[in-house]
């Protein structure tokens, strides 16, 4: 039976919570079933919940893989996030891709055939920063593939006024994710600094979805400070904004982040990984048609982190094509993972890859892309 449990003093679920969840069957999908599946710690359980998990993902999206090669375009960043390796206030090697190591970039993942690219970055609203991206969009848009269709494109550049995420979407950008972090706007305020506003990241998320983008968000799991109704409550906000797309997964620590040195108690990095694949897991029995990726937080916390997302029923793994000496210095967490060969080892492992597709999202159900 699932019980309680305390992890380094950091009390994971709530007294009001039922513990009566013995296996699968009994599942609910309520507030109250997730968060006590979020809090079971049975091995057995878990396994079973992310073989079925996949089997659904099989049955409502297909067994394929989606990728998105990542361009991580600069990790100089305006924000001040209390756990972001990158924030404003953090000592670090800063740098910005010039245009042509982005489209160097976007030509390789069209030559592998990755079907998407993903443009992610720190948190930038400057005149500047706003037309380069412009000029990428358009010039992506405009890369040979071959037979295949044109690159589709993801952006990750967090909140921006409307008129700015219109002009991109105008350029060629049809996805954005743009993650809420804590859907607890109690805890949304305790990892970030008093300038940051939850109402504003979620306005940002509704002009995103009024525009036309395929709007995906997501969430930490396993922040200090939060409990296991917090994720339950994540995974039914998804389903409330009807997000066609999540990325999310486990909070790895950066060691100088003020978040970090509160000395705050988080759980082990053994129970973060299986969280986020619990995670993954419960999503696609809650939202079975939508695309849930693998996220490289994963594999900071196990080798095998994102095949292993990928058979909990994730549907999207993002390669990162970034030239390799900037790549290290996009630091948002301790122990990044440098992993290159996610293809590889999930073809290995049976699992038909979706080369040459956007891989959008049956969630919205549109035709011809």
């Amino acid at each position: 039976m699932c019980q309680s449990v305390m992890l380094h003093g950091f009390v994971f679920l709530e007294e009001n919570i039922s513990f009566a969840l013995m296996d699968l069957s009994e599942l609910t999908l309520d507030r109250e079933g997730l968060a006590a599946a979020i809090a079971c710690e049975d091995a057995a359980f878990e396994a079973a919940l992310c073989e079925e998990a996949y089997r659904v993902k099989v049955a409502a999206v297909g067994p394929e893989v989606y990728l998105r090669g990542l361009i991580e375009i600069s990790n100089i960043c305006t924000k001040n996030c209390l756990y972001c390796g990158i924030r404003r206030d953090i000592r670090c090697q800063r740098y910005e891709l010039s245009e042509e190591e982005v489209l160097s970039a976007a030509r390789l993942a069209a030559s592998r055939r990755f079907g998407s690219v993903v443009i992610q970055g720190g948190e930038r609203s400057d005149a500047a920063f706003i037309r380069k991206i412009t000029r990428l969009l358009k010039a992506i848009k405009s890369i040979d593939t071959g037979d295949d269709p044109p690159l589709g494109i993801t952006l990750s550049l967090g909140e921006q006024p409307r008129e700015v995420y219109e002009e991109w979407f105008d350029a060629g950008a049809h996805r954005y994710l743009l993650r809420i972090e804590s859907s607890n706007p109690d805890l949304y305020r305790r990892i970030h600094p008093e300038d940051h506003s939850y109402d504003r990241r979620l306005r940002a998320l509704y002009d995103l979805k009024e525009i036309g983008y395929h709007a995906g968000t997501g969430a930490m799991i396993g922040t200090p400070f939060q409990t296991a109704q917090d994720m339950a409550d994540d995974l039914l906000f998804y389903k409330k904004f009807d997000t066609p797309m999540v990325g999310m997964g486990p909070y790895n620590p950066h060691p100088e982040t003020p978040l970090t040195l509160t000395g705050a108690p988080y759980p082990s990095a053994e129970r973060r990984f299986a969280l986020g694949l619990k995670m993954i897991a419960l999503l696609r029995l809650l939202m079975p048609d939508i695309n849930i990726a693998a996220a490289t937080a994963l594999e900071v916390l196990d080798p095998h982190g994102r095949e292993k997302g990928i058979l909990s029923g994730a549907n999207v793994i993002m390669p990162n094509i970034t030239p390799r000496e900037q790549m290290v210095k996009y630091n948002l967490y301790d122990r990044k993972s440098l992993n290159a060969s996610d293809v590889l080892d999930i073809a290995a492992k049976g699992i038909p890859i979706g080369y040459g597709l956007w891989g959008d999202s049956k969630h919205l159900a549109i035709e011809g892309k």
